[in-house]
């Protein structure tokens, strides 16, 4: 009888969860953004809006509701993707302005599904997305430690000196921040393709790594996450996976702990910089590169568009110009012609009469 009395707390133990816990696992959207929706007074439970963070709910006794629509966790199904990004896509359900989002990708998914950390607009590459809070959360949480890797293509040449300023760290706004490993693996005529090994999972992580370094990002793209990799996926593609194939893929055993053996390594091997030597373009870290950089990059691009347009309508100016002064030195060689004509014929001219 004691052991049937102990057995019912636990089970009763198990359906009393977190409001926050309770949304996240009915697919709403992550642990986080739940408890910014009760904070907003957006989640009722029972008919009373809650606003303070640490209430907790019964799974089936309790009735939670959000913007009004009653949610259930037991009545959802759990679906994980493994979605590759492309540029120029917003990491949002939706987007006032009018941009593409990740879910314009998704159609075929019936399921309310939400990303799981995120990349910003002008980024892309492996983005995950599930309602499964849970789960979610152990991706995401610093505490779990996974590493994910980055390939950066930036402006100019990067030498030694640089590269051993990334590999040491940087302090910045949000604290000192240091890559796991970060190294060159292709030089282009005036570009520079870095691969960046991260835990941490700092947002803008990357872009202020290379910004307090004087580097300026041309594109960024996330390729693994663990040892889950984008590879084989093509911009705006996606493909679908159960749970336990996607905790394998990343690298998570059986007791939720990352296994670091498990992980993602490139093909592509590093540039020898010192081999190398010097190379013939500007250096990354120069400040005319500067008016690349995400905050004025779509100015910049606008100028350089109108730049361009300015450039190609001088062009075509100048070809009309050339082509009315030819056809003007025409016309002038013309009446010389036959000036010098009526002047060889003495200026007599004959003159019919009539009687």
């Amino acid at each position: 009888m004691a052991n049937s009395s102990i057995s019912s707390k636990s089970s009763k133990s198990h359906a009393v969860v977190r409001l926050q816990k309770y949304i996240a696992d009915a697919g709403i959207t992550s642990r986080r953004k739940a408890e910014d929706l009760i904070l907003q007074g957006r989640v009722e439970v029972n008919g009373d809006i809650i606003r303070e963070l640490g209430v907790k709910v019964h799974k089936t006794e309790d009735t939670v509701s959000v913007d009004g629509d009653t949610i259930s966790p037991n009545r959802v199904e759990k679906v994980y993707v493994v979605f590759h990004k492309p540029r120029g896509c917003m990491t949002t359900l939706s987007d006032p302005e009018g941009r593409k989002t990740v879910m314009d990708y998704l159609g075929d998914i019936t399921e309310r599904i939400y990303p799981i950390g995120r990349l910003d607009y002008l980024s892309e590459g492996l983005l995950l997305l599930t309602n499964d809070g849970d789960t979610a959360n152990n991706i995401i949480h610093p505490s779990g430690n996974i590493a994910k890797v980055y390939e950066v293509k930036v402006f100019g040449a990067v030498n030694s000196e640089i590269l051993k300023s990334l590999r040491k760290g940087v302090h910045t706004e949000v604290g000192f921040l240091k890559p796991q490993n970060v190294r060159v693996i292709k030089q282009l005529n005036s570009k520079t393709w870095l691969e960046f090994r991260l835990t941490d999972g700092k947002n803008r992580e990357i872009r202020r790594l290379c910004e307090a370094v004087g580097l300026t990002i041309d594109k960024l793209k996330r390729v693994a996450i663990g040892g889950l990799t984008v590879e084989g996926i093509k911009p705006g593609g996606y493909r679908a996976v159960s749970k336990s194939q996607l905790l394998k893929l990343i690298g998570f055993d059986k007791h939720m702990n990352i296994d670091e053996s498990v992980e993602y390594r490139s093909s592509k091997k590093s540039v020898n910089l010192r081999m190398k030597g010097p190379q013939d373009y500007t250096v990354a870290n120069d400040a005319s590169f500067t008016k690349f950089r995400k905050d004025t990059y779509f100015d910049t691009l606008k100028e350089l568009k109108d730049r361009k347009e300015q450039e190609a309508a001088a062009k075509v100016a100048a070809h009309f110009e050339e082509k009315e002064r030819k056809h003007q030195d025409r016309v002038e060689r013309k009446k010389k012609r036959l000036k010098k004509k009526e002047s060889e014929k003495g200026g007599v001219h004959a003159q019919i009469l009539k009687w």
